[in-house]
């Protein structure tokens, strides 16, 4: 039975049950499984999306919800009226060993849907067995707003509260959010940039009055659950190309590749690579072995305009041989000073785990428009920073080289237009998402003010 364990080494281990609706240990630390579990790999050949699903996920929930219900949670999430398409994350074959794999076939046409459909269900669930409510608060670059909104919104036992960085998402992404018509939505244009967001709801986990007072729970990629969910794909498609896989994965907070990670460490044989964009603090850390903050710049690929990654600490708790103390210190030295460096053995091993690259707007355009030309294929920003990388990796790799294409191409359409001088049309759901009327509040970058805002509003 798999419990649960803080990064900062604080309180005792927990349930899956407990780690969904805390979020954000009581430490400040995050949740991470006191062992791996074992996937038995080739017997998952020939299976369904929600058959692997169903085997991945299970180990890591056993103790808190049964094969059954779990069973019937995923046939709920990945069903034909939830994913538009019928394999859930389709491969596309671009050219030669190259491929996207497709995470955008959700309600809100971004890979967040994988996984927070399933969240919002199993929140739905877990909060109706318990008789309980919480308010659920986040912070997204564009993409987690809009998915948690969706999973949430029916919940009679939710409240949610998303922060977004003012300007800085693109329309689409912005009336994702702000035209959903539910009491329990709420959408704080925040006056700032996401990192501003992610701290302030970091702030207001670790303010233990106001977390036991509103309930707190969490829907960003701090929440153990949405790694869980993400690391299927990883196996469904090792399953159809093969051992030796490159998966390339366009990241800011780290947590889509740390799913791949988790996979590995199950026993799936694959490879991983990241791709940022000029906003580049894990390349850097990956070439350098030195982690240091710079200022955020905006980019044709907002999603990733991330200098501060929360999921990498989970990365690092076990870089550094899940020594507790070492994680902790070496994370209070960024937060004093900006920057923290490995020694020289760490360094070594991170780039055995981890190939790492950057691409700015120019190449981003260059390359959308690149294989919009060469092969009909249209890609949104966030996608073309992962193709570029994998346009070099492919050229050496003994294998397939996937790419995670993580949105819809119109969900960025300027971008997108401005590359191939053809906008992408939305999805026959979402045609008329540019007229509906929008509902949110504009906030300063002000912690007392956003909780006062969640009081009187929850």
């Amino acid at each position: 039975m798999i419990r649960y364990i803080s990064t900062r080494g604080g309180g005792s281990p927990q349930s899956f049950e407990q780690v969904l609706l805390a979020g954000l240990a009581p430490d400040g630390g995050l949740y991470v499984p006191e062992t791996w579990p074992k996937l038995d790999f080739k017997k998952l050949k020939g299976k369904s999306y929600v058959e692997v699903a169903e085997e991945v996920i299970f180990p890591f929930v056993a103790e808190s919800i049964d094969r059954e219900t779990l069973r019937k949670i995923l046939n709920e999430t990945y069903g034909p009226d939830v994913f538009r398409h019928r394999g859930v994350t389709p491969l596309h074959k671009i050219s030669g060993n190259l491929y996207a794999l497709e995470l955008f076939h959700g309600p809100t046409i971004a890979f967040k849907d994988v996984a927070l459909q399933f969240l919002g269900r199993l929140f739905d669930h877990v909060l109706k067995k318990n008789n309980r409510h919480v308010t659920i608060v986040g912070a997204t670059s564009g993409d987690t707003g809009s998915a948690a909104i969706e999973g949430c919104r029916h919940s009679d036992n939710v409240d949610i509260f998303i922060l977004y960085p003012q300007g800085r998402v693109s329309e689409v992404q912005r009336r994702q959010m702000t035209t959903v018509n539910a009491p329990n939505v709420h959408n704080i244009a925040l006056q700032g940039t996401f990192d501003d967001c992610q701290n302030a709801v970091k702030d207001m986990f670790n303010d233990a009055k106001f977390r036991a007072e509103m309930n707190l729970s969490a829907v960003n990629s701090i929440n153990w659950a949405r790694i869980v969910a993400q690391i299927v794909y990883y196996v469904t498609t090792t399953l159809e190309l093969g051992e030796g896989t490159t998966f390339v994965v366009p990241t800011g907070n780290f947590g889509n590749v740390f799913a791949g990670y988790c996979a590995k460490q199950m026993g799936v044989p694959l490879n991983l690579a990241i791709a940022t964009n000029r906003n580049d603090i894990l390349t850097r850390f990956f070439e350098s072995g030195t982690m240091k903050a710079e200022e955020t710049h905006a980019s044709l690929s907002p999603s990733m305009d991330i200098q501060i990654s929360s999921n990498f600490e989970r990365y690092l708790f076990d870089l550094f041989g899940r020594d507790a103390k070492k994680l902790s210190a070496a994370m209070n030295e960024f937060k004093e000073s900006g920057k923290f460096s490995l020694p020289k053995e760490l360094h070594e091993k991170a780039r055995r785990d981890f190939i790492a690259a950057r691409t700015d707007d120019s190449e981003t355009l260059a390359t959308i428009k690149k294989i919009h030309d060469e092969t009909g294929y249209m890609l949104d920003p966030h996608t073309a920073v992962g193709i570029k990388a994998a346009l070099e990796i492919a050229k050496t790799a003994k294998g397939p080289v996937v790419t995670l294409a993580t949105a819809h191409p119109a969900k960025f359409p300027d971008a997108v237009e401005k590359a191939t001088r053809m906008r992408p049309a939305l999805p026959a759901h979402l045609a008329d998402l540019l007229s509906r009327p929008e509902k949110f509040g504009i906030l300063p970058n002000n912690l007392q003010k956003l909780q006062e805002f969640i009081r009187k509003n929850a």
